[in-house]
């Protein structure tokens, strides 16, 4: 028996800023006329090289405003390849301005990068590593998730479960310690998070700051003065980014602005985690609520503001997220969740897997990534 899935939610804007980035629209007409005795890489690298920063980041998040039939046409005229090799070309030109701009600062001695669940914080850290090291710095990454507080200890929600939105769920004085010793050029010992066991432990990893290392710390609570207060403002740079969804049918009413990221989501947890996409469909308004608490409120403090999603990216996610959801039973509860992101996803035309190069930022959820995690 065939069953009609439920139309999408519509018009349903994000709490977080954004505004439309004309860089993406303008290179796609640009390598028309500039392809002539060129490779379409040396092509869509000169173009890039050009576009300065304010077209990527700014105090909102920039991204790129297209209509589904917009998007099909490109794919359905054999643009698929050209289209994921500008996005990706795009945000690693972005991703190497922010290594500059970190330069530039000679004061900067701590890089915090903070989002929501599943905007790629932790490939987004190691692409901007490789960026400052281009610069003649020597970044060391380090996870807010390693100063977790014992499992016994996390702060629990409303509900009698483990909140581990809660910014009580980090060990903040800790934290606060191990910063300011780095600052004041002590060696200190990095924690180490056992997530099975739900325990802090020794990590036999000593650190010391050279003057020209940078830490880059990245976690959903980077943003949040309560762990930095205490540090000059001048020595730190703040960085938010996320995975906005603001593709929009013709008529001009949008999806959802979270789907790109429970998509991510469900499709890494599946992947790496062994989780259905039932939990993960389960799971995501506790995680949604914990962010509009705990993480978004703090996007004004960030210096920039950086998009990770890439416009094309629902269409490639599909082939694996597809079918997770067709497992999803009519007797679940997350049924009615799971049609819709059936629906929102059979209207993108399918781009191969293939196209994505391995240092892409969704590697970190569709597997194949040159990082090690």
């Amino acid at each position: 028996m065939s069953i009609t899935p439920i139309p999408p939610v519509l018009n349903n804007r994000s709490s977080e800023k954004f505004e439309v980035n004309g860089a993406f629209w303008k290179i796609m007409e640009q390598i028309k006329t500039e392809v002539e005795n060129k490779t379409l890489d040396e092509t869509i690298q000169y173009l890039v090289s050009r576009v300065k920063g304010r077209y990527l980041f700014s105090k909102r998040l920039k991204t790129v405003n297209y209509s589904i039939g917009q998007m099909n046409a490109i794919i359905d005229q054999g643009g698929a390849y050209k289209m994921v090799r500008i996005a990706e070309s795009l945000q690693s030109h972005g991703i190497d301005l922010i290594g500059k701009a970190v330069a530039d600062r000679p004061q900067v001695r701590v890089v915090l990068i903070a989002g929501p669940s599943s905007s790629g914080k932790t490939t987004f850290s190691k692409k901007l590593s490789m960026a400052m090291e281009k610069q003649g710095l020597e970044p060391r990454c380090i996870s807010l998730d390693d100063y977790y507080v014992d499992r016994e200890r996390t702060p629990l929600d409303e509900t009698g479960d483990y909140d581990f939105e809660s910014i009580y769920a980090i060990d903040v004085e800790l934290f606060q310690r191990h910063l300011a010793q780095l600052l004041n050029g002590e060696t200190i010992e990095l924690p180490r998070y056992d997530f099975p066991t739900g325990k802090s432990v020794k990590s036999g990893t000593q650190l010391t700051l050279t003057p020209k290392t940078i830490l880059i710390m990245e976690g959903i609570h980077a943003l949040n003065p309560l762990l930095t207060d205490s540090i000059p403002e001048e020595r730190l740079l703040r960085i938010y980014i996320s995975g906005l969804t603001v593709a929009k049918n013709d008529d001009g009413s949008y999806f959802s602005t979270t789907d790109n990221r429970l998509v991510r989501r469900m499709v890494r947890d599946r992947q790496f985690r062994n989780t259905t996409a039932s939990a993960t469909l389960a799971r995501w308004p506790s995680v949604r609520k914990g962010e509009e608490k705990w993480i978004i409120p703090f996007q004004q403090n960030a210096d920039i503001n950086f998009c990770t999603a890439f416009q094309y990216e629902l269409a490639l996610l599909k082939k694996k997220a597809l079918p997770l959801l067709e497992e999803v039973p009519r007797t679940d509860p997350n049924y009615g969740e799971a049609q819709r992101l059936i629906w929102v996803l059979n209207r993108f035309h399918d781009i191969p897997i293939s196209f994505l190069p391995s240092h892409s930022l969704l590697r970190e959820f569709l597997g194949g990534s040159a990082f090690e995690y």
